[in-house]
C-alpha cells in the first residue's frame, strides 16, 4: 500500500497510509494531511490514486508543490519521489518499500540507545514535567506519535514516540534547546526517564512510566 512520509529538517513527524480514491493535504484540520505551517495554503495538494497509480495536483497553493526540486501543476508519482511543500518535504513510498526504509530510520535512531536489547518496548507511556514558568508542575501526556513543544519563531521541538521509545529533534529556531545541558540539533535524540530539556527559557522534564 502506498504512503506519505512527512519529515521536516530530516526529522520525521508523521506517515500516512494512502487508502483512498483522494487524500487532501493542506494547512486546514479538516484535511487528510495536516501540516499546520503558514507557508502551506489551506487546500494545498491533492493525492488521486487511480489504480496502482498515484497522481499528485496541486491546488493553486500559494507557494506551489515540488516534485524531486520541480515545480509541478499535476504529475504521476513513482517509488521514492520527494514531494517538497515549504520546509516540508514528503517521501512517496511504494511497491513494497517500506520495510527497508523503515528498518533505516530505526537503525539511524536507535544510536547511541545503549543497546539494541533493552529497545524493544521501551516507548512506554511517558509525559513531560513543566518544571519552570507560569506552567510549572503541568504535565503534558505524550499520546500522540509526534508531539511539538516550544514558541513558534523561538524555539520548536518534537518528541517522536517509535517503537524503540521517543527522540527529540529541533524543528525550528535559532535559540537550540538543550538536554541536560548539551545542545539540542535537527539529528534526532533518543530521550531517556528523568532528562531535562531546557527550551526558549523553560525547563521540562521527560518522565517515562
Amino acid at each position: 500500500m502506498p504512503k506519505m512520509i512527512v519529515s521536516i529538517d530530516g526529522v520525521v513527524i508523521k506517515e500516512v497510509q494512502l487508502t483512498k480514491d483522494r487524500t487532501t493535504l493542506g494547512r486546514r484540520p479538516y484535511n487528510d494531511i495536516v501540516i499546520d505551517n503558514l507557508a502551506v495554503s489551506g487546500e494545498h495538494a491533492v493525492l488521486q490514486m487511480s489504480g496502482a497509480d498515484v497522481f499528485l495536483e496541486d491546488l493553486n497553493s500559494t507557494n506551489g508543490t515540488y516534485v524531486n526540486g520541480k515545480a509541478i501543476k499535476k504529475q504521476q508519482l513513482g517509488n521514492g519521489d520527494t514531494v517538497e511543500i515549504g520546509k516540508y518535504k514528503i517521501k512517496f513510498i511504494h511497491d513494497g518499500s517500506p520495510d527497508s526504509y523503515e528498518k533505516t530510520m530505526v537503525i539511524n535512531t536507535a544510536q547511541g540507545a545503549g543497546g539494541a536489547g533493552e529497545a524493544a518496548d521501551s516507548a512506554g507511556p511517558a509525559a513531560i514535567r513543566v518544571m519552570s514558568g507560569a506552567a510549572a508542575g503541568r504535565e503534558v501526556p505524550l499520546v500522540k506519535v509526534v508531539t511539538t513543544i516550544g514558541k513558534p519563531g523561538v524555539a520548536v521541538a518534537a518528541i517522536t514516540k517509535r517503537p524503540q521509545g521517543y527522540v527529540v529533534a529541533l524543528v525550528e529556531g535559532v535559540n537550540k534547546p538543550t538536554i541536560n545541558g548539551k545542545p539540542l540539533g535537527s539529528d534526532p535524540v533518543q530521550l531517556r526517564n528523568g532528562d531535562v530539556i531546557d527550551l526558549a527559557g523553560t525547563q521540562m522534564q521527560f518522565v517515562q512510566q
